[in-house]
């Protein structure tokens, strides 16, 4: 076992508090739901996701045979989608705080907030193809197709790219049609809702909606919003009720996220594996409780954040590669796993568990770097394109 990879235990809270503010009782980080201050927290988060897939790829029992099981990183193994909860309800606050923020803000806004998300996700699935056919994988005419068009997930880790989009669209229709501020978030809400129904419908498979974790913590998007909504009224009763709210709530956290692991071993999300006359009923039971732990976890950090203002190079860099890093360290985490996804060997297997997290970072850095570049350079012609069709 590499003991050493529990070196990451204590490096993870230095790279987050180095730097940070703390305030007194009297005090407040009033900038807390800010861009800088969220931007820094994701790109914080983006390891944490990292780790999350190399923890899976090294010690997930549903992956890996006792045998080649390595201890070390199994505390992130089910924390992935609590991570991309924090995600969604910044995308969510985000938009509802624009949108009231910046005049004509739907205009144009298919070019900001949707086409960058698409791009990302066809240009490391293009990549992620050549990686498959470079490291052997066999593919039949069907599978190339599904692949490139992402109907089946070429980049396993896009789901999130995915929904995403989606979602934006709801709130794009949902503002630009319907008039009534309150209506509006309802009706977003309402979509986001209707997804996860319809998600619990579909049985685990190859294609989109494939499990549970495509619809297991999207909740927190309209959660976003109606914090935003109420943000003046919401923030003014945590200052008030802080330290009783903050101790509670994030106490909370542990054992309701043990209650939420204990409501799916009971009723589950696989009921179609041993033909459970209820599988839809038990699954909805279960995205209700993880909702719930998702909701609990983002609140404690943001009550958290009112007190500490977090904010450093490394914050800064991660957050302004974010989205890029997230979607390209998978390739790095296939390529020294023992086996790539979709069963070929992987040629670079690392057995040394803290060089395998290395390597993947090191190499995630400036392969992220190189996307936004190329990102950037696209996304600034298509804005050029417009300008003149305009």
């Amino acid at each position: 076992m590499d003991k050493l990879i529990y070196a990451v235990y204590f490096i993870l809270p230095v790279l987050l508090l180095f730097g940070a503010k703390v305030y007194g009782r009297k005090e407040w980080n009033d900038e807390f739901l800010s861009l800088e201050q969220s931007k820094a927290l994701q790109g914080f988060l983006a390891v944490c996701i990292m780790l999350h897939h190399v923890g899976q790829k090294t010690c997930a029992s549903w992956i890996n045979p006792p045998t080649r099981i390595q201890k070390g990183l199994g505390f992130f193994v089910p924390l992935g989608f609590m991570f991309v909860a924090v995600f969604f309800f910044f995308n969510g606050y985000g938009v509802y705080k624009s949108f009231h923020s910046k005049p004509n803000y739907l205009k144009g806004f298919f070019g900001r907030r949707i086409l960058p998300v698409i791009l990302a996700l066809y240009s490391t699935t293009f990549i992620y193809f050549a990686v498959r056919l470079i490291v052997g994988q066999k593919m039949k005419g069907n599978d190339v197709l599904l692949y490139l068009t992402s109907l089946k997930l070429c980049n396993p880790y896009t789901w999130y790219v995915i929904v995403l989009p989606f979602f934006y669209a709801f709130f794009y229709l949902c503002f630009r049609f319907i008039k009534k501020d309150g209506i509006a978030v309802a009706v977003t809400t309402a979509l986001v809702v209707a997804y996860i129904l319809f998600g619990t419908t579909i049985n685990h498979n190859d294609l989109w909606i494939r499990g549970e974790w495509w619809y297991n913590c999207v909740i927190l998007f309209p959660v976003g919003i109606l914090f935003a909504k109420f943000e003046k009224a919401l923030v003014s009763f945590f200052k008030k009720t802080y330290f009783v709210v903050m101790p509670v709530t994030v106490l909370a956290v542990y054992p309701v996220y043990l209650w939420s692991r204990a409501m799916c071993n009971i009723y589950g999300y696989y009921g179609e594996n041993w033909g459970a006359p209820d599988t839809i009923l038990r699954r909805r039971i279960s995205v209700c409780a993880e909702s719930a732990i998702c909701i609990v976890f983002v609140l404690a950090i943001l009550l958290l954040g009112m007190k500490v203002k977090i904010g450093n190079k490394f914050l800064k860099f991660m957050g302004s590669i974010t989205l890029e890093f997230y979607l390209i360290h998978g390739i790095f985490v296939e390529l020294c796993a023992y086996t790539f996804d979709g069963g070929v060997k992987s040629p670079f297997r690392i057995k040394n568990l803290l060089l395998y997290v290395a390597v993947v970072y090191v190499l995630g850095i400036p392969s992220a770097l190189i996307l936004k570049k190329i990102h950037s350079l696209i996304l600034h012609k298509e804005k050029k394109v417009q300008a003149k069709a305009a």
